[in-house]
């Protein structure tokens, strides 16, 4: 069965990242150009995934409204002539069917996408964390799809991290059979270094068949007191194969201040607008002087 739908967990409240989250929801912190969200969004489309549920909490209606028309907004670069502008804020919502629900409490990553069931219904679905920026010549969800097409079973994206970094990811134990594919054998997460099968960390990229929804259900509390979406993720592989798949490209944490810092950098050189600007800017000796000075300040 063809994966038609994606779902985009938004009700977490960003604590990483204040205070700006206090105001803004963490989706839609801006990348260069466009919010988080929208990333994720485009990076399914490229995989012909059109019809996008998300799932909203307290604060977040930032995100409705981005996706909506405004008739305002068109009303205005209509008379002044800025098409381009107008194709740029109309495109993204036009290409896809949006859903909202709203997780009332914060019970975690796993009871945020048992929110879904009732838009997912008998299907295989996409999972999008927006603040996993991942930096790839063919966009992650689509290699990801290419994988559930051979296989037709649920399909993780997986990275490897440092060793002190293991401790805040879910970590899988697998069984490679082909370059960066693994049969998933295990997985526990958040574990201490000296308790993880492997470095292989899951990322928040993943397809899961319907039948993991039987699971959540079913998923007690773990670690923080939430229904981790890993350990239901681990009662699924009692019934049927999942695999893992070492996606080809960069990630960078939306969460933390450094890698989303690093991300401005890297798309703004990707961004033709910025391009040329930025490089004048971050090579200019003024510049790297100041960066080599005690205490680093620009």
């Amino acid at each position: 069965m063809k994966v038609n739908k994606a779902v985009f967990p938004a009700a977490g409240l960003g604590t990483r990242l204040l205070p700006i989250t206090k105001s803004i929801p963490k989706e839609m912190l801006v990348l260069v150009d466009k919010p988080l969200i929208q990333y994720g969004v485009e990076e399914c489309l490229s995989a012909n995934i059109s019809d996008i549920i998300i799932i909203t909490g307290r604060g977040k209606t930032a995100i409705e409204d981005y996706f909506d028309r405004s008739i305002e907004h068109e009303i205005l670069l209509k008379e002044k002539g800025k098409h381009h502008l107008l194709k740029s804020v109309d495109e993204i919502s036009s290409r896809i069917n949006l859903t909202y629900t709203r997780q009332k409490e914060a019970l975690g990553l796993g009871h945020a996408i048992l929110c879904a069931q009732n838009m997912i219904g008998e299907e295989p679905f996409a999972v999008v964390l927006s603040d996993d920026i991942i930096d790839s010549d063919i966009p992650v969800m689509k290699q990801m799809i290419g994988i559930y097409k051979n296989y037709r079973h649920s399909v993780l994206a997986v990275q490897r991290v440092k060793d002190e970094d293991v401790s805040k990811y879910g970590i899988i134990q697998g069984r490679e059979i082909g370059k960066g594919l693994y049969a998933v054998e295990d997985l526990v997460e958040k574990p201490d270094l000296s308790d993880a099968p492997s470095n292989l960390a899951i990322i928040g990229r993943y397809i899961l068949t319907q039948d993991i929804f039987g699971f959540l259900k079913d998923t007690k509390p773990g670690k923080g007191g939430e229904i981790q979406l890993t350990d239901a993720i681990r009662s699924l592989l009692s019934i049927q194969p999942i695999y893992a798949l070492e996606f080809e490209g960069t990630r960078y944490d939306g969460g933390n201040k450094l890698d989303l810092l690093k991300a401005q950098i890297i798309y703004g050189l990707k961004n033709q607008e910025t391009r040329s600007g930025l490089i004048d800017f971050i090579t200019s000796e003024g510049l790297i002087s100041a960066a080599k000075a005690p205490g680093g300040g620009v």
